[in-house]
């Protein structure tokens, strides 16, 4: 018998097929529950951002032999738990780093340099007030970029901020060699903090990263800074950040990536003229969605006895 894979949230077609060729396939739609009788004969489950692979999960599924998280974070699964009942964990990293990047880099236009366009011809007195009222204080060029988390993301919003005449600073945990840094320099958490202009997260989902911008950490910023999470909505303390942004009306957040997921009506960051909020889509294109459902090919060859080509990272101690 072929070996059932249960994917909890959609797919691309391509993969999909290419799965459906060699395994059993269950597909549920986003936010309906997996069928327990489904659950409890699967050796591979596929998910993408909303599954809690946790332990209440996989006590129904007891037959599971490996869980593919089609993306790049894994906070969503509980990594030590499936090492503990010896389940396979792989995912897509890099999958969508083109896509988040070139996501960040317009979040930085739209901040800096926000347009009006035309609807109507108008009249030369509004012609002129239009051009007025589009001039900006600032251009990115003028500006400090902070990355925080020097990753694949952030090396390559990185090198783009660099390209554009931006001073380019970053913080990460790991020592970074020189001909590594895509054209930023490398500078203690705190003095990034008091530096940028703009501050571009980018870092993992490490325990240790929750609340990483707290209270303290928004009070070293500029009063005018720029706020950017395309990463993890956990790194962000948003009632601090929604403190920070009534104190200072000119600074401004970008934030792409919330806790929870969805946002639910007392969201912190809801209704301030100066937060933009988008609702965790800066993977969301063609080719990210389609490279980050080509996960079957590892959750594949987990069933067919075979090491994976992008295994989870071990869990921390």
């Amino acid at each position: 018998m072929r070996p059932l894979v249960v994917i909890a949230e959609p797919i691309e077609d391509e993969p999909l097929a290419w799965l459906e060729a060699r395994c059993e396939t269950r597909a549920f739609p986003v936010g309906e529950t997996v069928h327990a009788p489904d659950l409890a004969r699967a050796k591979g489950l596929i998910v993408r951002t909303y599954t809690r692979v946790n332990a209440d999960l996989l006590d129904r599924a007891p037959a599971l032999s490996v869980v593919g998280r089609a993306g790049v974070g894994l906070d969503n699964i509980d990594l030590a738990e499936c090492a503990r009942r010896g389940i396979a964990v792989v995912h897509t990293p890099g999958a969508n780093t083109r896509a988040v990047v070139e996501f960040t880099l317009g979040l930085m236009l739209d901040a800096v340099r926000p347009r009006e366009y035309l609807r109507a011809a108008p009249t030369p007195e509004g012609w002129h007030e239009r051009r007025r009222a589009s001039m900006r204080q600032r251009q990115l060029s003028e500006l400090s970029l902070g990355v925080l988390g020097l990753g694949r993301v952030g090396s390559g919003v990185a090198r783009a901020a660099a390209g554009l005449g931006m001073r380019v600073l970053y913080h990460d945990l790991r020592e970074i060699p020189g001909a590594e840094r895509a054209g930023a320099s490398p500078v203690g958490f705190e003095e990034l903090l008091r530096a940028s202009d703009i501050l571009s997260i980018h870092v993992d989902d490490r325990l240790g990263n929750r609340h990483l911008l707290n209270a303290q950490a928004l009070a070293m910023l500029r009063p005018g800074a720029v706020v950017i999470n395309t990463s993890r909505g956990l790194v962000v303390d948003a009632e601090a950040l929604g403190a920070f942004l009534r104190t200072n009306p000119v600074a401004m957040a970008m934030i792409d990536v919330h806790e929870p997921e969805p946002i639910e009506p007392d969201y912190p960051l809801l209704g301030l003229t100066n937060t933009r909020l988008t609702a965790h889509v800066a993977a969301g294109t063609r080719s990210a969605k389609i490279a980050m459902s080509w996960v079957v090919r590892d959750v594949w060859r987990v069933l067919s006895g075979e090491a994976p080509r992008s295994p989870a990272p071990a869990p921390a101690p």
